[in-house]
């Protein structure tokens, strides 16, 4: 976790909320209610019921556009040396990160993990 944040620091992004939690299966099959049909969902859900989650809010000029680079593609085998995914990942149906693709996505991810918003610093 420490490293995964400090990538974001170094780049000058700000996190102003985060949480460790158990994720419920409703707040995953929301979180990812694009994927529904899908045929891995049913495993993508295991995988996060599995343990805890760190869920974050950054802010920060670009900060979709960056997270994503931050991270890199979504298969660590396709991600390139230098981000998160590409250094740190091992197998795509274990991904270590998501990171909202737009500012609507973004707006909807943050309420489902931080519903009331009093754990947002702005």
């Amino acid at each position: 976790m420490g490293e995964i944040i400090q990538r974001f620091e170094r780049k000058g992004l700000q996190i102003i909320a985060c949480q460790m939690l158990k994720p419920t299966r409703q707040l995953l099959e929301n979180h990812y209610i694009e994927l529904k049909n899908k045929n891995f969902f049913p495993e993508l859900i295991e995988f996060m019921l599995s343990g805890p989650v760190i869920a974050m809010v950054w802010q920060g000029s670009g900060i979709i556009a960056y997270a994503r680079k931050i991270l890199g593609e979504t298969d660590p085998l396709a991600a390139w040396p230098g981000t998160i995914r590409g250094d740190l990942g091992v197998d795509l149906g274990g991904n270590l990160c998501h990171a909202s693709d737009s500012p609507p996505s973004a707006k909807k991810e943050i309420s489902l993990w931080f519903p009331k918003n009093q754990e947002i610093i702005n």
